[in-house]
């Protein structure tokens, strides 16, 4: 046990010297910024074309997470294999694209061999590399340094720290070209349609109310009308309404506190059960604004109206978790 004990503490201590030396380098790299990031920045901003990303090994890898982070931020982007280039695959570079090579020696045979090909296509070069010095380094226009003391791998082998800057460096890139472009949550949902994320940024209460189950009463509807509408519509509350106008909104919670408080429950209608002035939204309100709002006011039910204020429908909290937005 006391081995275990040992063993468990030189992971947690080896994990946070891991992380501690990447930070450290992290903190390195922001230092390192100057005018010829500020001067790529410009340049792939301004230019009509792609910015195509290259590396072979962890930094091609690198490449293609750089290359989803531009597109999904309205910076037109492709991964090319820098292998694959040299063997047919240069022909996705375009007259007006710009390309960046990712290598952290800067010296790969690959990258030696594709720099050549790309100035001769008249091609902007913009370099990634721990080695200003190298030939990528020399080679490129403009060149982004990723300072590496070593790596985190105690063999100063494994990509980690390196690989870590390099993405670091890309995000850098992408924010900064989001800003530049006045790049908005609608531009981002544009691109996100799917998922959890997408919904959040586009989902409406439009989008989630049922108009055809609008479960609805007159404040002067007897207690069997009130239950039996409340429960074929399974929405577990109803709106009280008279003439178009929203009165107040009975849910399944309020039947119950009704049975416990009244002893004669025969002459009840609507109007004695229901709570007055319901919280509702307009349909346009986005379902991730709405949900924050249950979450505050600890309710189930938003009743939602459209925008001269006509009842439209009501949406459950448990709709919001059916559409994965929590």
């Amino acid at each position: 046990m006391n081995n275990s004990l040992k063993l468990n503490k030189d992971i947690q201590k080896r994990a946070q010297q891991t992380l501690l030396q990447e930070a450290t380098a992290l903190q390195g790299l922001a230092n390192s910024i100057d005018n010829q990031f500020t001067t790529v920045v410009e340049q792939i901003h301004q230019n009509s074309g792609r910015l195509v990303i290259t590396g072979i090994g962890k930094s091609g890898i690198i490449a293609q997470k750089i290359s989803a982070t531009l597109n999904s931020t309205g910076t037109p982007a492709l991964f090319l294999h820098a292998a694959d280039a040299i063997h047919g695959d240069l022909g996705m570079v375009q007259q007006d694209d710009i390309v960046l090579c990712i290598s952290k020696s800067g010296n790969s045979p690959e990258i030696k061999a594709l720099i050549p090909f790309i100035h001769k296509g008249g091609n902007l070069v913009i370099g990634m590399t721990a080695d200003p010095q190298s030939f990528l380094g020399q080679h490129s226009d403009y060149c982004l340094h990723t300072p590496v003391a070593e790596e985190a791998c105690p063999n100063n082998l494994a990509p980690t720290t390196s690989t870590t800057l390099q993405l670091a460096l890309g995000d850098a890139l992408a924010v900064c070209l989001l800003e530049m472009k006045d790049f908005s949550a609608q531009d981002f949902a544009k691109y996100h349609p799917g998922g959890s994320l997408g919904k959040k940024l586009y989902l409406t209460l439009q989008d989630m109310v049922d108009s055809e189950s609008k479960p609805q009463l007159h404040p002067l509807a007897r207690l069997e009308e009130v239950i039996l509408e409340i429960t074929s519509k399974r929405l577990g509350a109803a709106v009280v309404l008279e003439d178009g106008v929203i009165k107040g909104l009975i849910t399944d919670g309020d039947l119950r506190r009704m049975l416990k408080e009244h002893d004669n429950i025969q002459k009840l209608q609507a109007k004695d059960i229901m709570t007055p002035d319901p919280m509702h939204m307009p349909a346009s309100t986005l379902a991730v604004e709405a949900l924050s709002v249950i979450e505050k006011r600890q309710i189930n039910h938003i009743v939602v109206t459209d925008a001269d204020g006509k009842y439209l429908g009501i949406v459950h909290v448990l709709d919001f978790l059916n559409q994965g937005i929590n």
